[in-house]
């Protein structure tokens, strides 16, 4: 089994002659592009939709298969000259889309009776939710030649400083006890089993920081300006207003889910709290111990044996999803292990074209690595339902995107911990379980409180490190309360996460609370209702590309603007973290 990924279903290479060639075709096809929607708007309004979505539709595919592989060789080599040089080239050809996507939402947009256009093509009623979400959305557009230059600019402004954030973290040096290693390397070394690594490892990470923060400040004010300017510009009350737009999620939701998450806030802090007692300490827990193992676990995964334990588990919800595994390991979808310009964390990327998946991981033989396979391949899963859809209804959005990979993980982790006999074992698994959980609920919100004073005090100021690392630590402290020690916490989470540095994509937070919430709601219909359930959940999944948050919740039954369903997601983790409190006594 190889230990990285295969992109040669896309290119064997940048030599291979079909990239070349498919860049010269994705040029010169954007170049005409908007001249075929012009020509196109020419025509009676069905025919003319129809023949700018087929447009449309072949420009996607190209340009997903030459960005889908730009963009994952850029993932494991950040150094690499050639793939930066086909990077900038991609960016730049693809900008010039943009003049044409306006043209065709306008054109959208001034279809007074487009209800009625639609019902008279099966192509066009395929594409309903697309087409009334592009005349809903025409309210916030510039002019053309306005959204022309935004696209171009950001190439050299947003863009760019998000792939420098990308370049220092991923090449950074951090010295560790005489050795020089990488930042995911030291961060993985949270999990040790000893307490004195854990605590060092801590200390190198943060004492690392310093050779890049003032950087990362430089990009985060100027993305975060970037994006307030433009929201502004564009008529919405605010960066979390387009945000919410974008996520296809009402603002009642976002503040249901919230008031729940601030009323359970300190029974996770409860946690904490009785981690820190295990551990010795009194009071709140240092930051470097939250990680730390709790219980014990025999088991040292191989990329084999996390194969086939992932593989044995899903088999018992769902044969689609555990061949789907199966096939990942197999035809090497899977990039495993950190090195150095290999970026850190883990993600799950399309290869729209040819339906399949690729995922980088950091592994490190860890339960909580086996976990991290279990999300991104739940990722896999849900791209493997929307890819049943034709390419234009193949984007969901935020919210929605944490579903599928949470679910992964609670399924994974409360099936090993009702089938482990052994004490030892279990408080492991539990403690996994509520380490996670306590991410998205308390760690999210610290970052949505952070993200959200980012962007408010940056309209009055240019935010250095010292005022980044003050903010951070406010929200720190609001959101883990006394379960943490306030005098150890961390204050430059903002300079290791990279869902800050996006120009096109803001408060990437609330979608893993929502993601984790969400998914325990669906898991507990799950074990009520059995088998049955699971081509409910197919169907779900398919559906978030082509539906709001709110209406997907609807298939299953729930209605997410009220707290209550927030509130009954959370007493599930309540409950466990009693369980948590008994076993460890």
């Amino acid at each position: 089994m190889n230990q990285e990924w295969s992109l040669d279903v896309l290119y064997h290479g940048y030599e291979d002659p079909k990239f070349d060639e498919d860049m010269k075709k994705f040029e010169s096809e954007v170049a005409g592009m908007k001249e075929k929607i012009e020509a196109a708007k020419k025509l009676d309004p069905v025919k003319g939709l129809e023949t700018c979505l087929m447009v449309k539709e072949e420009m996607a595919a190209l340009g997903s298969r030459l960005g889908e592989f730009i963009s994952l060789k850029a993932s494991v080599n950040t150094s690499d000259s050639k793939t930066n040089d086909m990077g900038a080239r991609y960016d730049r050809i693809a900008a010039n889309q943009t003049a044409a996507n306006v043209a065709f939402c306008k054109y959208v947009a001034s279809i007074e009776n487009l209800d009625q256009v639609i019902a008279q093509s099966s192509l066009l009623t395929e594409y309903n939710y697309y087409l009334t979400e592009i005349k809903k959305d025409a309210a916030h557009m510039l002019s053309d030649d306005m959204e022309d230059l935004i696209a171009h600019m950001d190439i050299t402004g947003g863009g760019a400083w998000g792939k420098l954030f990308d370049y220092l973290t991923s090449t950074l040096k951090v010295d560790y006890e005489g050795e020089v290693i990488t930042l995911p390397a030291v961060r993985n070394l949270a999990t040790s089993e000893d307490k004195e690594v854990r605590k060092k490892a801590y200390e190198a990470e943060l004492a690392s920081y310093d050779k890049i923060a003032d950087s990362i400040a430089f990009a985060l004010n100027n993305i975060k300006g970037q994006v307030s300017m433009l929201s502004e510009k564009k008529g919405y009350e605010s960066p979390l207003a387009m945000t919410l737009e974008q996520c296809r999620m009402k603002k009642e939701t976002l503040d249901a889910m919230f008031t729940a998450m601030r009323e359970y806030l300190p029974k996770f802090w409860e946690y904490l709290k009785a981690k820190a007692k295990y551990l010795g300490y009194e009071g709140g827990l240092p930051w470097y111990e939250m990680f730390a193992p709790v219980g014990k676990m025999d088991s040292n995964y191989t990329a084999e044996t996390a194969r086939d334990t992932l593989v044995e588990n899903f088999s018992h919800f769902s044969k689609e999803l555990s061949d789907m595994m199966a096939r990942a390991f197999a035809e090497s979808w899977i990039d495993f292990y950190p090195h150095e310009g290999k970026v850190g964390g883990a993600f799950c990327a399309n290869v729209t074209t040819e339906k399949q998946s690729r995922i980088l991981t950091n592994f490190n033989g860890s339960f909580d690595s086996v976990v991290t396979l279990a999300h991104e391949l739940g990722h896999a899963f849900h791209n493997k339902q929307i890819f049943e859809n034709r390419i234009l209804n193949q984007d969901y959005s935020m919210p929605v995107a944490e579903t599928a990979s949470t679910f992964n993980e609670t399924h994974f982790m409360l099936s090993a911990y009702k089938k482990s006999n052994d004490p030892q074992e279990k408080l492991a698994i539990l403690e996994n379980l509520l380490s996670g959980t306590t991410q998205i609920i308390c760690d999210i919100y610290s970052r949505f409180l952070f993200e959200d004073a980012v962007f408010h005090k940056c309209e009055a100021q240019f935010l250095m490190t010292n005022d980044l690392k003050e903010i951070m630590l406010d929200a720190q402290k609001q959101a883990y309360g006394d379960g943490l020690d306030q005098t150890k916490l961390h204050p430059y989470m903002w300079t290791c996460k990279g869902h800050y540095y996006s120009s096109g994509l803001s408060y990437y937070n609330f979608p893993y609370a929502f993601g984790g919430l969400f998914a325990m709601g669906l898991y507990t219909q799950f074990l009520n209702e059995g088998e049955s359930f699971v081509p409910k959940y197919n169907a779900l999944l398919k559906a978030t590309a082509t539906c709001s948050v709110e209406d997907t919740a609807k298939m299953a039954g729930i209605d997410l603007t009220k707290p209550d369903f927030w509130r009954s997601s959370l007493q599930t983790f309540a409950n466990l973290i009693d369980e948590y409190a008994a076993l460890i006594g």
